[in-house]
């Protein structure tokens, strides 16, 4: 039987002969093992077998049982040519997957744990691993799964073999490597990767892949560590893109031109294990790790391409690049072409690439199919630009590559632009400039857009952008919808593209919104990550989420000026921008300026008393003659006089003199003070600070106007508010007074809970007060005599749905402390009682927050909270909100819930396009939750009263909701604190219904009032 050059045999006569012999044997080995009564009889007929197929060492079974030595010395040992080929008919013909089911089902299950490791090795382990790793994997990998036809064998056994073999076959023995190097299926140049996907082949492959990447999904968890998930991937694409190389060599040796482009199945085969990888989610865990061999090619070799020489100057050198090319050709699962090309951006972004290797990086994966194909222009274009969020870095190799379409160039040279660029510009600034994009995307999301909108800004000319059809009204439009946001990051990214859009017109005078410097600008934002602004979520309390609404809205002057640029926006849409920068400017004042507006009436008499005692020490000093025209003008001693003179427009002099000693007068509480009240309520808000005041001190005139109003409501809190409330949906106002409005009400209503001071003379009160000026969660101030104040411990790293609190308490009668100092007198010391605090705030609590609630959702002429002013809608809710904080603890604090829950369950507000309003609605939940008492909750479930506990579940549900599905991550935050404030109340309620249960007269609890406590797991 002559045998050719490639070890096939000559004859196909000869061929089937041979396999009719092979066929035959194979029977006799498998009667033979079916009638054997020891493991040696197995051993011995697996040899006759093994001996004609592959070189076994005969002598070392012989040495380990001697019983069945003359038998295999005996076997007939052929000669290399007649071994090999009986290998290539017995793997090629029906024999290989009969021996192959009895080695895996037969052997194993009833001999194989009697095999002594050499001989297991060379009768046993040599049929898998000399045969072609194509045909193993497709045996062994099904047979893991358990069948009917099996269930009498010992399974557990067969899948630990199965197991084994894997490990030792694809691992050990490289047999991936090996796959890579038989699907050679070579076509012509005319023929593509599409024609060879409907070849009967294409199915053999993919098969193959899907069976090779499903292996760690196959293995039990008994498994060997090298089949785990982790470490199986990482090995065979270290394979896979050796074979892959090794491919590319042996085809581009042959290849005189670039241009011929040989489809090969071995790329396919790799291709398809690579995207079951990337749909598997290995991509960016295993794959990239093994890229950096592919990084430090790149490294190596991008010196030469950075020079702009000619491609092909350089195609020896890129030669041993060109099969991940042909690999990404390979590749038509888009989701994981998709998936690949984001973590390899990722992971080039944390190896600190420089812009110019990042580009030929992409250049040399890419740019054949992102010429030829459009799904993977769509993906770098669309879903990388739009989509997508990356960091900045990998952002500009986006739009270098995609977009641009060139090496960037450090020379200054230019390129003319593409179509395709100025399609991508206009793309982006249309969906930029939506103010529905603004309300709804993420913060990231926009931040991400914005910096891609800069950057395509930052490479064009005036006359490029003259050419742009639209593009001017639609980056005037978004910058102005952004200039109107009350929220910071928001502001600065209008700014930012105001700058950018300035520096293209007019390079020689840019137009600043904001505190930015004449460099680069930060398309970064300062944003932090999210996982780290997570982690700090559950350590802000209510009174940080309540600065962090209103930080940037304390300051009245802020909105003066705001409410100025939204008024002019139709006349002049530059004249809009160039004014907003005051009023972004004025936002540095610190928020601990903001957060103590108020200033104690006792206090201010105090700074003026020593004002005036310094001032009278320079009366030894000459007169200054000029002013003595101002001595002589007229002082203020009446509250008629001061509206009168407020009202006077045109006198700015006698409007500062009025503001003076306006909260002064109403301090002194004179008779008159509740009949003028309300004249002088609405000759207050009504003044123009701006225009009265001198240029530089309008913030200070406009803190006098308000300390003025808060006074005033503090005094005569019933007449003032009756006529604030009118103003407040009056269309006679604007939009800086209705916020000067809230303003004042707002620091009136805590000046009214919390200034008036009493010194309590008895240790213990006669009856226990249930409205003691502390939320419900801090445990009571009684206790031992000495005992020092409740203090909040924090515990680091461990997310608690429970307060602790610690407090220091005296030392017991009879203690000795050892010290340093001596106690000369036994003596009890009589400490002074503590002061505590008179909250006055219940009392008019309805006249705050009855009649503001009222027309919220009214539209009228110049009034719509809803829609245009949700600035003064979220305004007036964190006003409520901060009323509930103020009757916390008091039984009016459920009746005042009860509306405004009303209020926050409408849709308007609940689910309103606007952040910054229902970050304001979820203060307001949290100041209910911290308000209630749970004895009132109790109660009313007992008493049948499903009002408050309806609206408790509410406020659950829907931050449960706002925490899943919210794009602002500030929502997100404070929904959390409302669940946890919620959760320590559903507990404390369901204690009270226990204490109330186990009392001496027994109460019937329905299951429906069990049903409203939902209490949480202690972990999460």
């Amino acid at each position: 039987m002559a045998k050719d050059d490639d070890g096939t045999v000559s004859s196909p006569l000869a061929e089937v002969e041979l396999e009719t012999l092979i066929l035959q044997k194979v029977e006799e080995v498998s009667s033979q093992i079916d009638s054997a009564k020891h493991v040696d009889q197995v051993i011995c007929a697996l040899h006759s077998l093994a001996v004609r197929l592959f070189p076994i060492d005969s002598s070392s079974i012989c040495g380990i049982f001697p019983t069945i030595s003359s038998k295999v010395l005996a076997a007939k040992v052929p000669s290399d040519s007649e071994r090999d080929e009986w290998r290539h008919v017995f793997y090629h013909s029906a024999a290989s997957p009969a021996m192959y089911r009895m080695l895996i089902y037969n052997v194993t299950s009833h001999w194989l744990s009697s095999f002594p490791p050499i001989a297991r090795k060379q009768v046993y382990d040599s049929f898998f691993i000399e045969g072609p790793s194509t045909e193993i994997i497709q045996i062994l990998v099904p047979a893991l799964k358990q069948n009917g036809s099996t269930d009498k064998f010992n399974f557990e056994a067969i899948r630990l073999n199965i197991e084994r073999l894997l490990v030792l076959c694809l691992l050990e023995k490289e047999g991936v490597h090996h796959m890579v190097s038989k699907f050679d299926l070579q076509f012509a140049g005319g023929r593509n990767v599409g024609e060879l996907l409907k070849t009967d082949g294409s199915l053999i492959i993919s098969r193959a892949a899907q069976f090779l990447v499903s292996i760690p999904d196959r293995a039990t968890l008994k498994a060997l560590p090298l089949l785990s998930s982790h470490s199986f991937i990482r090995r065979i694409v270290i394979q896979l893109l050796n074979g892959a190389e090794e491919r590319t060599l042996e085809l581009y040796s042959s290849v005189d031109t670039s241009d011929a482009t040989p489809v090969d199945g071995s790329y396919f085969f790799v291709g398809e294990a690579f995207s079951r990888i990337c749909r598997r989610g290995s991509a960016g865990e295993i794959f990239l790790k093994d890229m950096q061999l592919f990084n430090l090619q790149f490294q190596n070799n991008c010196c030469c391409l950075c020079n702009h020489m000619p491609i092909c100057v350089h195609r020896e050198i890129q030669l041993s690049m060109k099969y991940y090319a042909r690999i990404m050709e390979a590749m038509k699962d888009q989701y994981a072409v998709e998936r690949l090309s984001e973590t390899l951006l990722r992971q080039l972004s944390t190896k600190n690439t420089s812009e110019i290797e990042a580009y030929w990086v992409l250049w040399v994966l890419f740019n054949r199919c992102f010429k030829h194909e459009n799904s993977l222009r769509a993906i770098f274009v669309e879903k990388f630009l739009i989509w997508k969020v990356f960091p900045v870095c990998c952002l500009r190799w986006i739009i270098q590559f995609s977009v641009l379409e060139h090496a960037p160039n450090n020379e200054g040279s230019t390129y003319p632009k593409t179509k395709n660029f100025f399609d991508v510009v206009q793309r982006l600034v249309i969906v930029w400039s939506k103010r529905d994009f603004v309300q709804s995307a993420h913060v990231e999301q926009q931040a991400y857009i914005t910096a891609a909108v800069g950057l395509c800004l930052e490479k064009m000319t005036n006359e490029e952008l003259e050419t742009t059809k639209d593009l001017l009204s639609s980056i005037l439009q978004g910058v102005s919808c952004r200039l109107e946001s009350p929220i910071h990051l928001i502001r600065k990214m209008g700014s930012s593209i105001a700058l950018a859009f300035s520096r293209v017109v007019d390079p020689a005078n840019p137009v600043y919104l904001e505190d930015i410097c004449c460099g680069n600008i930060d398309w970064e934002f300062g944003l932090v990550s999210l996982a780290k602004k997570q982690q700090e979520a559950y350590k802000i309390s209510t009174d940080n989420a309540e600065l962090k609404i209103s930080k940037s809205d304390k300051d009245p002057a802020y909105f003066n000026k705001k409410h100025k640029n939204i008024k002019d926006n139709e006349k002049n849409s530059k004249i809009q921008i160039l004014e907003a920068r005051k009023s972004v400017l004025d936002e540095s004042i610190g928020p601990e300026l903001r957060n103590n507006d108020h200033i104690d009436a006792k206090y201010v008499s105090d700074v003026d008393s020593n004002h005036s005692e310094s001032t009278s020490d320079s009366s030894l000093q000459p007169y200054d003659l000029s002013d003595d025209d101002g001595d002589l003008q007229n002082r203020f001693s009446q509250l008629a006089d001061v509206s009168a003179a407020l009202r006077k427009s045109d006198d700015p002099d006698g409007i500062t003199r009025a503001l003076d000693v306006t909260e002064k007068l109403i301090r002194a509480s004179p008779d008159e003070l509740p009949h003028s009240s309300g004249d002088l309520v609405q000759a207050l808000v009504s003044v123009r600070c701006n225009d009265v005041a001198v240029e530089g001190h309008e913030d200070s005139t406009e803190e006098r106007r308000q300390r003025a109003l808060i006074a005033l409501i503090v005094s005569c809190p019933f007449e003032s508010l009756h006529v604030l409330t009118k103003l407040l949906y009056s269309p006679k106002v604007d939009i800086s007074q209705r916020i000067l409005i809230i303003d004042v009400m707002s620091e009136a209503a805590q000046e009214l809970a919390d200034t008036t001071f009493v010194t309590v003379d008895q240790s213990r009160s006669l009856i226990s007060s249930v409205s003691e000026n502390q939320q419900w969660f801090i445990p009571s101030r009684h206790g031992p005599l000495g005992a020092g104040p409740w203090k909040e411990v924090e515990e680091v790293g461990v997310l608690s749905w429970s307060h602790r609190y610690e407090r220091v308490l005296p030392s017991r009668p009879g203690q000795v402390k050892k010290g340093k100092s001596r106690r000369w007198s036994l003596g009890k010391t009589r400490e002074s009682p503590p002061n505590q605090t008179k909250n006055r705030f219940p009392l008019y609590a309805a006249a705050f927050m009855l009649p503001a609630m009222q027309g919220y959702d009214k539209k009228s002429h110049g009034v719509d909270f809803v829609n245009r002013d949700f600035i003064v809608l979220g305004k007036l809710i964190h006003l409520l909100g901060i009323c509930m904080k103020c009757i916390a603890m008091h039984p009016e604090a459920s009746s005042m819930a009860s509306h405004l829950l009303d209020m926050l369950r409408s849709r308007e507000i609940a689910h309103h396009a606007e952040a910054y309003v229902r970050r304001s609605a979820l203060f307001a939940a949290s100041s209910i939750l911290t308000a209630l008492h749970p004895s009132y909750v109790a109660s009313a479930l007992i008493e049948g009263n499903q009002e408050i506990s309806n609206g408790l579940e509410w406020i659950r549900t829907w931050a449960f909701h706002i925490t899943e599905s919210d794009p602002d991550t500030e929502c997100s935050t404070m929904a959390m604190r409302c669940l946890q404030l919620h959760a320590e109340m559903a507990l404390q309620t369901s204690r009270a219904l226990e204490t109330a249960g186990s009392s001496s007269h027994r109460v019937s609890i329905s299951p429906s009032m069990i049903k409203d406590i939902i209490i949480p797991p202690s972990t999460r």
